[in-house]
Formats: C-alpha cells, sequence, structure tokens
C-alpha cells in the first residue's frame, strides 16, 4: 500500500502539533523529518530535540533522513529522541554496512539515501539489510524543488531488484513529488512517497493529502493490473 510521509521542513512550525495532527487526517501515516547540518547539505533544520517534542504529539512512525557528515556520531540520539526509522545518505557513509547496523542495534528501521549523481548498483551490497531505500529526486539541501525525471529509471530499476533478490524493502522518494509528478513515481515502483511543499498549505492541508492520496492510489491500481 502507498503511503505519504509528510515533510515536516514545509510545515508551520509554531504549531507543529496542529500541522501533523492535520496532514493525519488527511490520509498521512509517516512523519518525514529531514535533518540537515549545513556541511552535507547548504541548510541547517532539525536535530533530536525536534524528534524528541514531535514524539509525544503524534503516534506515526517517524522517519528521520539525516543529510549530515557524521550520521554514526547520532544515530544513538536520534533513536532515543524518538526515531522509528533512520536513513543514512551512502554518500556520507564511509562504513555503510556497519552504520545501518548501529541503527537496527538502536533499535529503529535502516534506510539508505542516494543522491541524483549516485548509481543504484552502489547499493547492491546493502540491499538485505534495509527496511526501505530512499531515491532522491532532487539534489538535497532544500524543499520545493523541481521533480527530476531521472529518479524514475532508479525506482523502476530498485522494484525490478527487490523482485529478482526475493526482499522485501519499501522503495521512498523524495524531491518535487507533487500532485503532477506522483503518478510517473508510483506508476515506477515506489510505495513511500515524501510530500512537503504539496501537502502544507494553510487551511488546505487535509485536502491536499486526500487529493494526494487518490492520485497514488489510483497509480498503484493501474501498476498492479499491469503486473497481474
Amino acid at each position: 500500500m502507498v503511503e505519504l510521509a509528510f515533510s515536516i521542513l514545509a510545515s508551520d512550525f509554531a504549531h507543529l502539533a496542529d500541522e501533523v495532527a492535520t496532514a493525519e487526517r488527511g490520509g498521512g501515516t509517516i512523519v518525514h523529518v529531514d535533518v540537515m547540518d549545513g556541511h552535507f547539505v547548504p541548510n541547517i533544520t532539525f536535530g533530536p530535540p525536534m524528534v524528541k517534542a514531535l514524539r509525544p504529539v503524534t503516534k506515526l512512525p517517524l522517519d528521520c533522513h539525516l543529510m549530515i557528515e557524521d550520521p554514526d556520531a547520532f544515530i544513538p540520539a536520534f533513536a532515543e529522541a524518538g526515531a522509528t526509522m533512520i536513513s543514512v545518505q551512502q554518500e556520507a557513509c564511509r562504513h555503510l554496512h556497519r552504520t545501518l547496523q548501529q541503527i537496527e542495534l538502536h533499535g529503529c528501521l535502516p534506510g539508505v539515501v542516494i543522491n541524483p549523481a549516485t548509481p543504484v548498483d552502489m547499493l547492491i551490497e546493502v540491499l538485505p539489510m534495509v527496511h526501505y531505500v530512499l531515491v532522491m529526486s532532487v539534489n538535497p539541501g532544500f524543499g520545493g524543488q523541481k521533480f527530476l525525471p531521472l529518479a524514475l529509471e532508479k525506482i523502476a530499476y530498485l522494484a525490478e531488484l527487490r523482485h529478482e533478490m526475493g526482499l522485501n524493502f519499501r522503495i521512498e522518494v523524495d524531491g518535487g513529488v507533487a500532485h503532477d509528478t506522483v503518478a510517473q513515481v508510483v506508476e515506477a515502483g515506489a510505495d513511500m512517497l515524501v510530500a512537503g511543499s504539496a501537502i502544507f498549505s494553510p487551511g488546505k492541508t487535509e485536502q491536499n493529502a486526500v487529493e494526494f492520496l487518490k492520485l497514488a492510489r489510483a497509480a498503484e491500481a493501474a501498476r498492479n493490473e499491469q503486473e497481474v
């Protein structure tokens, strides 16, 4: 089942609990937390204190995407703060296998992320370890960017590998996923959709989420028909 992982980067931070509740009413089932350090990407956003503040206000899984230079140093803090899922950038991990092990050892679901210039084949060895693979469909660092179509080939290739290797990892996509791109993303094989700017809008968040998921589920039904 396709899920909406709504990115709080696009929300109104002054009313964060209400924003999360509204997106959840619209059908969102995962809270996506973009963690940026100003080094790996040219922006600074949230740290473990934000996750800790979020944990009491929602029962939804907290999906923490670490766009940071030294993820190993922060995994324990994010796990302790209440993260459910932690994903790390392939490009930031010197010892990716060990880093993914650490996430699991700290009681979280491990995920791995690739930037637009990173080939899927860089992940072959760790695919059996991960709960999900996140394909960046923009260069990370800022919300509201335009979707890069080259991501579609990566999503389709990951779906193919998942089938060939007999695995069941999820395929998550982040960057420019909106009402006009969601269908092609789902048709390619994605099942966790990160969206921020397309969802959060004063007075329209719930409606945006409902409409977004309607498009996603229609594309999922079409994909399933083709696979039969």
